[in-house]
């Protein structure tokens, strides 16, 4: 057997109040795909961010290429030839995407000028190989998720990088995209270039890894050949107990009162025109491919962007929201795709960004902020969405990414909204925090919460909704309902002419 590229001995890392590393042992070979695997705060992340430069080990070895060695930031590993895809997009959103992608590495002429023409004929072949049409002059702030993912993984392609680390490169990319995505990783492998691939969606890790390594509380449980593993034994190792359930079905239907009426909404960049109306404790999906216009929809009804035309009735009545702060005043609420930028703030604490969406209802008379029911009801999410934190005041940049998008769920569910507009809930978040949001959904659905949940993966889409609005172009291209919703259907209606 050949010697590996990478191995890494009795690694240890810890932070304030966690130890996010407990002897780890792992290694990786030339031209192998590697799933790293499990729950959120598994340490799967703060491993590859030693890999990559990120963190320094608190002790252990690290080998490459049979030597031992020492990365002291990220431009070291990428110098060693080690390239990393952030879960959490790693850009300057001020930036424009061509020196985003760019950034530190930028085309010079002879005379040490950066070569802008040069640098948009690169940036045009690498996202034409992968298949996406970025606006190279626009802020990377503006463009959505999914294309700042498609950035974040061009960086990657633009290194002549031996390893490449994939951390949930998938989350918020479509179908189509991924199937791209996965082409690209099988040519890299060919090519004897390292896959790390870290992904909550199994149905991904079987399809393009070699070997499977699981880590549990910091410590590595398992390792296994992934022509090997099942689901559930490979579940049942990462949480250390069974998941009967990937997803949790409805007590009740949907009922048929018309809680939200939309008509004619038309806005920036490219909503058209679009009708629906949502009944009471419905939960309705919105599919569609990247740019399809669910985002930028959710953005208009929540009054984070202002709609060029349209109405909104809420129980018959036309109701004006023209800011955020208004929509919660209405019931609505808005969990954002971008949970670092758009939903927490990650220097301050647990329970301050748990409740800072209703300081109003905390504050007495003279408006001073109650701290003990402010703590009391932090608590009570904290248990309800078993968010692993060493307390309230613990600051949520220090939490994973998936317990970060628990904190952000426990907001919005403060607020006590009739409308929940949900933007990928699930990204980033692994398959045992995965069934307890999808059983929280169906929870809230079935005692009367309306709910707008907008998803990539098409599964989630499936299972869950009680219609689908299928859109395309900034327009509803066709409503599924129940008997009709299937991947098949909802494909079908985005490529239909």
């Amino acid at each position: 057997m050949a010697e590996p590229l990478l191995q890494l001995k009795k690694i240890c890392k810890s932070f304030p109040g966690v130890k996010a590393l407990d002897d780890v042992d792992f290694s990786i070979r030339e031209g192998e795909v590697v799933g790293l695997l499990g729950e959120n705060g598994a340490g799967k992340s703060t491993l590859v961010k030693i890999i990559s430069g990120v963190y320094m080990p608190d002790s252990g070895d690290m080998v490459w290429h049979g030597n031992k060695f020492n990365i002291k930031s990220i431009m070291d590993a990428q110098e060693r030839g080690i390239a990393i895809i952030f879960q959490e997009l790693n850009n300057c959103p001020n930036l424009s995407a061509l020196e985003n992608l760019f950034l530190g590495r930028e085309i010079r002429s002879r005379a040490g000028v950066v070569d802008f023409r040069a640098m948009k004929k690169k940036a045009q072949e690498i996202f034409s190989y992968l298949g996406v049409q970025i606006p190279l002059a626009t802020p990377v702030g503006k463009l959505s998720v999914a294309l700042q993912q498609m950035v974040e993984i061009g960086k990657a392609l633009l290194t002549k990088a031996k390893l490449i680390i994939m951390d949930e490169p998938t989350s918020s990319l479509t179908e189509k995209e991924t199937r791209k995505l996965f082409q690209i990783i099988k040519e890299l492998k060919a090519q004897n270039i390292t896959v790390i691939f870290i992904s909550h969606k199994l149905e991904e890790v079987f399809e393009v890894t070699d070997r499977l390594v699981v880590l549990r509380d910091g410590r590595r449980v398992g390792e296994l050949e992934t022509s090997a593993a099942n689901r559930d034994s490979l579940v049942s190792l990462m949480v250390g107990r069974e998941i009967h359930s990937f997803f949790s079905s409805r007590s009740k239907a949907a009922g048929t009162e018309v809680l939200l009426k939309i008509e004619n909404f038309s806005g920036p960049p490219n909503v058209s025109g679009v009708n629906f109306e949502l009944h009471r404790g419905e939960i309705l999906g919105l599919a569609g491919l990247i740019g399809a216009g669910r985002t930028e929809l959710a953005l208009l009804m929540f009054g984070a962007e202002q709609k060029t035309s349209g109405k909104m009735f809420l129980q018959g009545k036309e109701i004006h929201v023209r800011s955020p702060r208004q929509a919660i005043e209405n019931g609505i609420a808005y969990l954002s795709e971008d949970r670092k930028t758009k939903s927490l703030i990650l220097p301050m604490m647990v329970r301050e960004n748990i409740t800072m969406s209703i300081h109003g209802t905390l504050s007495g008379f003279l408006g001073t902020l109650n701290r003990k029911k402010e703590r009391e009801l932090a608590n009570s999410f904290v248990r309800l969405l078993e968010i692993k934190t060493s307390g309230l005041d613990q600051v949520v940049n220090n939490l994973s990414g998936g317990n970060q998008q628990k904190v952000v769920v426990a907001k919005w569910l403060a607020t006590e909204p009739s409308i929940l507009i949900l933007d990928e809930p699930t990204r980033g978040i692994d398959v045992h925090a995965k069934a307890e949001i999808h059983k929280l959904i169906t929870d809230l659905a079935d005692k009367g919460t309306s709910i707008i949940l907008i998803s990539s993966e098409l599964p989630e889409v499936v299972a869950l909704s009680d219609r689908v609005l299928v859109m395309h172009e900034g327009k509803v291209r066709r409503v599924l309902d129940k008997a009709e919703i299937s991947q098949e259907n909802i494909m079908g209606a985005v490529f239909a002419r």
